[in-house]
């Protein structure tokens, strides 16, 4: 008899779980023809909105500076005192701070002369921006020509390279002067690309209303 109930209850336990089994088929085929009626879009990527102030700009005119030209008012600007752990080779170099969008312009001047050639400072800049070749989409240079006489090189550098907007400008005789922005966040071209774009017409304003002493 022992025997006998223990047959029974394998059998019932085998009925039910056959039963399960089948109720389990049941609703995966009544998923599977729901699927079959719905397309499915993925979820675009999303980043936060960005709120960008309007365009006002103001005057940096300091006493002993070399130049003078127009930024933002939502940007401060503060003077650089060193250069990868030593000091800078002069007192005219600074700082575009964006507090806003974690970024700033690092503005370094030079004096040409002798040891400091301008064409040498040229290669030099374009040096430092075909350093980017290894990560850039593309590099884009557009010429600086204005009536301050400010002559230079603008240069446009796509995909997720540490900075995507880079100039340098001179008088071709005694000034030069190179700017590039720089954020404090890891490369990404889509999700910065739009304050990017927004700060580089900011750096254009600075360009067409720099001017030299």
């Amino acid at each position: 008899m022992k025997d006998c109930v223990n047959d029974t209850r394998t059998m019932e336990g085998t009925g039910i779980n056959k039963q399960i089994k089948r109720n389990w088929y049941f609703t995966l085929a009544f998923i599977a023809c729901l699927s079959c009626n719905s397309n499915f879009v993925p979820k675009p990527k999303g980043y936060f909105a960005i709120d960008l102030p309007k365009k006002e700009y103001q005057v940096f005119d300091q006493p002993g500076y070399p130049y003078t030209f127009e930024y933002p008012v939502y940007a401060s600007i503060v003077k650089d005192t060193t250069f990868f752990g030593g000091t800078t080779e002069n007192p005219w170099w600074i700082n575009i701070n964006f507090p806003q969008f974690n970024s700033r312009i690092y503005v370094s001047y030079i004096q040409i002369s002798e040891k400091r050639k301008l064409d040498k400072l040229i290669n030099d800049a374009f040096t430092l921006t075909n350093k980017h070749t290894s990560k850039a989409s593309s590099i884009d240079d557009s010429l600086i020509n204005t009536p301050n006489n400010v002559h230079g090189m603008l240069f446009k550098v796509g995909g997720n390279v540490a900075t995507a907007n880079q100039f340098f400008v001179t008088d071709s005789v005694k000034n030069f002067l190179r700017g590039a922005l720089y954020f404090d966040a890891t490369p990404n071209a889509d999700s910065l690309g739009i304050v990017d774009d927004y700060l580089l017409l900011d750096m254009k304003h600075i360009i067409n209303s720099f001017k030299w002493k």
